[in-house]
């Protein structure tokens, strides 16, 4: 570790020069001790660059590897450098750095090893129904639930949240390479085996910035099949190690 901070915070990100000013500056005023790495998934815009403007470490892959390469890098980092605590948003806008600041209290307070932002439950404040998802994404959602409460023994509302907050005895276990497409459902399943104390705490979240989302139509679609089969087949797809990396 740099000796300037227990706590990193890494943020995927794969061309989001538009969206990234607004998302660093927010982590700087909500987090302003907190280490910040980018990690730029084979961009082809400027999205290291801009990264590195707005002070952030940057992790460059040379080619799109997809979020699963990219998570497991941004913890494997965390682990390697000594950072007691580890944070997770997207480059996207969507989480809010004051809602991940909340998570991180959670953790660094002892009241659980990973805390984990979630649109969908309610409490502490925050109204149960605060996102109306589409019809179609409602019945995705639904079924996602279903599927977590029979592989976890228990409900989990908002299994592909991005929004993490992480203690170092979750490191080794989300730093592992991820074999599946639904790296975040993988890290629930994994931390649940190993006795883990996971809490799902009610967040806000945003609409996306500007751009597109990367999970639309068939690829939505694509998403829930792959979260289902990950709960069903994970003992059998595991194992697959890491691309390399490097820094540029």
């Amino acid at each position: 570790m740099n000796g300037r901070s227990d706590t990193l915070v890494f943020v995927p990100a794969w061309n989001e020069e538009d969206n990234l000013p607004a998302v660093l500056d927010e982590l700087s005023h909500e987090l302003p001790d907190a280490d910040v790495l980018v990690i730029d998934d084979g961009s082809t815009d400027r999205t290291a660059d801009v990264a590195r403007a707005h002070g952030a470490s940057v992790l460059v892959f040379d080619e799109n590897r997809g979020l699963r390469a990219v998570i497991a890098a941004g913890y494997d980092h965390a682990r390697q450098e000594g950072y007691a605590y580890c944070g997770r948003v997207d480059a996207d806008g969507q989480h809010p750095a004051a809602e991940l600041r909340r998570l991180i209290g959670r953790v660094r307070a002892g009241e659980c090893d990973v805390a984990v932002g979630s649109r969908f439950v309610a409490g502490d404040g925050y109204a149960p129904y605060r996102y109306r998802p589409s019809p179609a994404r409602s019945l995705g959602t639904g079924l996602l639930r279903r599927a977590m409460a029979f592989r976890l023994g228990r409900p989990f509302g908002d299994a592909t949240s991005g929004m993490f907050a992480v203690n170092a005895r979750a490191l080794p276990l989300l730093a592992e390479p991820y074999a599946s497409g639904a790296p975040e459902v993988e890290s629930l399943i994994r931390l649940s085996e190993a006795g883990l104390t996971v809490h799902e705490v009610p967040v806000n979240m945003r609409d996306r910035a500007s751009g597109e989302s990367k999970l639309r139509g068939k690829t939505a679609v694509k998403l829930v099949l792959t979260v289902v089969g990950t709960l069903l087949l994970y003992r059998r797809v595991r194992g697959i190690r890491p691309w390399p990396t490097r820094r540029r």
